[in-house]
């Protein structure tokens, strides 16, 4: 796992989804007007187009133009890979690019992560892609990661496999319930937002895995810190307490980036804090 802390690697083949059936603009249109709970009217309005034009539209009796699906994708707040997808189906090239991490054109995004991950130490702090699979770390992760199955490190391994399954950290995570919880509804919303089909099977992967009889089985609820959900993690050390952020790219225009996320940890109490500092040294 050293080598999380050198480089950026892209997703792999195998984390990919497979590629769906050839669907007509209108399908993927009111897929996604469906998805965001939009009616035609509401569509029409926000797009600033007759209702009439917009039925003609899904139904396929109206070609839009470019400049249509890019503004119907805006308001529909499409993510960029699924705008590319618009765009084909409608008969246009896509416009937005997806390189890998270690492409020179994404040097400055790149270095830019690895800081972030560095200066964060001596907390964790994580690079994930769309489908949470690993893309980097600071040095503080292996060490947490030290009592894992090896056959979950393999590859890419994918952080919410390794905090849930019964080999991985779930042993060792205090509350157990809740973060299951808690990811869970992460992971929903995700599905909710992308309607990615790999998100789907992760989830029904995850929530398949047992509970040990003693897990704490208590919801998202008074534990809370403020906005907060706390991560409770048994170590030689005793148990650390942490509280996590995520950290997107805000105005991306690159696949790649739009679906890259940064999890960092930052200690509850001062318990932990000197704990990971007494860890780092």
């Amino acid at each position: 796992m050293a080598a999380m802390d050198t480089a950026l690697a892209a997703p792999s083949a195998a984390a990919r989804p497979a590629a769906a059936a050839p669907k007509s603009f209108g399908e993927h249109l009111r897929g996604w007007r469906l998805r965001r709970r939009m009616s035609q009217l509401d569509l029409a309005g926000e797009a600033d187009i007759s209702t009439r034009h917009l039925s003609f539209v899904e139904n396929g009796r109206s070609a839009p133009s470019r400049e249509m699906v890019l503004r119907l994708a805006q308001r529909l707040d499409v993510p960029l890979r699924e705008r590319n997808a618009l765009l084909v189906a409608a008969g246009y090239a896509p416009m937005y690019r997806e390189r890998p991490l270690d492409d020179p054109a994404l040097s400055a995004a790149r270095e830019a992560v690895q800081l972030i991950l560095r200066s964060h130490e001596p907390n964790p702090a994580l690079a994930v892609d769309r489908h949470w699979n690993l893309l980097a770390a600071n040095a503080m992760v292996p060490q947490l990661l030290a009592g894992v199955d090896p056959q979950l490190l393999q590859g890419q391994p994918n952080v919410l496999r390794l905090s849930l399954h019964p080999r991985g950290l779930a042993p060792q995570i205090v509350n157990l319930g809740q973060w299951r919880h808690h990811l869970f509804e992460r992971l929903r919303q995700q599905v909710q937002a992308t309607g990615d089909a790999t998100l789907v099977s992760l989830l029904d992967e995850l929530q398949g895995y047992p509970v040990p009889p003693d897990a704490d089985a208590t919801r998202l609820g008074g534990e809370l810190l403020g906005v907060a959900m706390p991560f409770r993690f048994r170590t030689p050390a005793g148990v650390l307490n942490f509280i996590s952020t995520t950290t997107v790219f805000g105005t991306p225009v690159d696949i790649t980036l739009q679906e890259l996320a940064l999890e960092t940890f930052f200690p509850a109490d001062a318990a932990t804090a000197q704990a990971l500092r007494a860890m780092a040294s």
